[in-house]
């Protein structure tokens, strides 16, 4: 005899079907959760990389700025010594120059003529005095242009000054201090102070 299933095979059978995708789709959507906490969790950690690089680079970056405010501060006092050590040579190669001025104002004064002002401004000297004549005042300005120190002479003022014949004219001459150099031209001494 043939054997009838009367049981509700369809029934079941849908309701296994039924299961079954229920436990797919929370399968699906459990692995869907896990993959998307799990992309959120791996960006999360890419961020905090990202941030702590960016942290570590800006302390090094202000570490940096400090290093270069430090080299600029370096910098100035370096500039500042070098020169006074610039100030210093020159002194040092111009110390004997006021030794040859005041020799050469001696040798070059000829008798009649007596200094009452030397000044210096730089280069340029004023030179204030008494004479006997004015010819005295000429044969003087000839003799400072052949000075390998002194040169230029320019006469500013020449006026008679009194009765007396020793001190009979008063001048004032402008001279430029020069600087011979070994072949025995002369330039000018810049800055030189007594």
């Amino acid at each position: 005899m043939a054997k009838i299933n009367l049981l509700p095979w369809r029934e079941e059978r849908r309701k296994q079907r039924n299961k079954e995708a229920q436990t797919l789709l929370a399968a699906a959507a459990l692995a869907g959760a896990l993959i998307a906490f799990g992309a959120w969790f791996q960006v999360g950690k890419w961020i905090e990389g990202q941030e702590a690089r960016n942290e570590f680079l800006r302390a090094e970056i202000r570490v940096a700025d400090e290093k270069m405010k430090e080299i600029e501060a370096l910098e100035r006092t370096r500039q500042t010594l070098l020169r006074r050590k610039e100030v210093i040579e020159q002194l040092q190669a111009d110390r004997s120059v006021m030794v040859h001025l005041f020799d050469e104002l001696v040798r070059r004064t000829p008798d009649g003529i007596r200094l009452t002002s030397v000044k210096q401004t730089g280069n340029q000297l004023t030179l204030q005095g008494v004479s006997e004549s004015n010819a005295r005042v000429s044969e003087y300005m000839r003799a400072l242009d052949q000075s390998q120190w002194l040169g230029n002479a320019d006469l500013t003022i020449v006026e008679a000054s009194g009765t007396d014949r020793r001190q009979r004219y008063a001048f004032t001459l402008a001279i430029t201090l020069k600087k011979p150099s070994a072949e025995g031209d002369s330039t000018p001494v810049a800055g030189v102070s007594p």
